[in-house]
């Protein structure tokens, strides 16, 4: 049984438009809010919390209802591509509001281009393991993972290119160039990939031994020692999340209050821990099926864990630092190809867009509260506290993961045993 990587590469274009916005938005955002409109720390932290609010509970909701869909293009591709052209209408809104300082528009413009992003995150992420089997999804996952990583590589060119020097820099350059890359993706995705088809032929010759027995049962309830192992790598979700998506927020702030740097310079770094997750991915998909995901993301927390404490002792900006941040990029690598099929790999196959929704559910908990805490952190102890709060609650990812025992892939038995010789998929 082998991946199909030329197609997973193109459902992977859903991911590279998503993660596209999302780099540009962790990074330019902050500075609109704080030097165009001048807010401080803490507000600045709660509006970027938006965005998962929203996303907890919209996000399972229309994973859920992405799963009950059927139309003649599938169950995902309509809110992909509906999503897609709301967002890219609606966020060309705000370098305008930027320019002509407008608070008033720029909120409620953001607002609903977040409404519109996570209108189809779930339903662009369950696409993979509606046409992935499950002891594939880690490679799979990679891939995706991977094609997000292009994504925000894309966004952070843009920043450090076309973000000029100055107190009052424009962004348009870099929204139009988010923009263009996401309609991009999206219309080679829908022209390249025939979901209906390719999932029901996806699913017919790998049958789920889980799934209900008529396509409108309920599922049967996970095991007591399933859902505790789900309980806990969804506590180990909204922790390593609350590390990490604080560095990512208050990186670029940080860079500047403690390193001194101006213009995009900040997104240097960000590239260097992009660009070595970028190398990492596939190679780590590998690692994980031989010596299993829950290891393998446990390698990859202790990776961050040693270089948030590392990044702590550099006072100011030292190109070292790029070798710490280039381990970041494989830590988060590790754990990001991992988790998500770890999470689904414990759902039956009539409710993917449903585990895929709890997934972000956590994850997005966590970045609501942690933009907050750190932020609070940042405006009133100081900006040194960013890298001991990861440091943190990585620890603590540590521990609840170390108390998952489930959710590590298993063989797909194939009708006839003949067919188990066959490699090609």
């Amino acid at each position: 049984m082998k991946l199909n990587y030329k197609r997973t590469f193109f459902v992977g274009l859903a991911f590279l438009s998503i993660s596209a916005f999302w780099q540009m938005y962790d990074s330019i955002v902050p500075l609109i809010l704080q030097n165009t409109f001048h807010l401080n720390e803490s507000l600045i932290g709660s509006i970027m919390a938006v965005d998962n609010v929203l996303a907890v509970f919209l996000l399972p909701v229309i994973g859920t209802l992405s799963d009950k869909v059927d139309t003649p293009i599938g169950k995902r591709m309509p809110f992909i591509l509906g999503g897609t052209a709301a967002a890219v209408c609606l966020m060309m809104l705000l370098p305008y509001a930027d320019a002509t300082r407008q608070l008033g528009l720029f909120v409620p413009a953001l607002g609903l281009t977040l409404i519109a992003m996570a209108s189809y995150r779930s339903p662009a992420v369950a696409l993979m393991p509606d046409l992935t089997p499950k002891p594939l999804r880690s490679k799979g996952n990679a891939v995706i993972n991977l094609m997000g990583a292009v994504g925000s590589v894309y966004s952070l060119l843009l920043i450090r290119f076309l973000v000029p020097e100055g107190d009052d820099p424009s962004y348009l350059a870099v929204f139009l160039g988010v923009a263009g890359i996401m309609v991009l993706a999206v219309v080679v995705l829908f022209l390249t990939i025939r979901e209906k088809p390719l999932a029901a032929r996806i699913a017919a010759q790998y049958p789920d031994e889980d799934a209900p027995a008529a396509p409108d049962a309920p599922a049967a309830p996970l095991a007591p020692e399933v859902m505790r192992s789900l309980r806990f790598i969804l506590a180990s979700i909204f922790l390593w999340f609350t590390a990490y998506n604080a560095v990512t927020t208050a990186f670029s702030r940080y860079a500047v209050t403690v390193w001194k740097m101006e213009g995009g310079g900040f997104a240097s770094c960000l590239m260097v821990a992009t660009v070595a997750a970028i190398l990492s991915y596939i190679p780590i998909g590998n690692i994980a099926s031989r010596i299993g995901r829950k290891k393998t993301i446990m390698l990859g927390l202790c990776a961050m864990f040693i270089s948030y404490t590392a990044v702590l002792f550099y006072p100011t900006y030292n190109v070292t630092a790029n070798f710490f941040f280039a381990l970041i990029g494989m830590g988060w690598a590790a754990v990001g190809v991992n988790s998500l099929p770890m999470v689904v790999e414990m759902s039956r196959g009539s409710e993917v867009g449903k585990y895929t929704g709890l997934y972000y559910t956590f994850s997005m908990s966590a970045q609501i509260i942690t933009p907050i805490l750190s932020g609070f952190l940042l405006q009133y102890v100081s900006y040194s506290a960013l890298f001991p709060y990861a440091m943190f609650f990585t620890a603590c990812a540590l521990f609840t993961m170390s108390r998952v025992r489930h959710g590590d892939s298993r063989p797909v038995q194939k009708p006839s045993a003949l067919e188990n010789f066959d490699t090609d998929d």
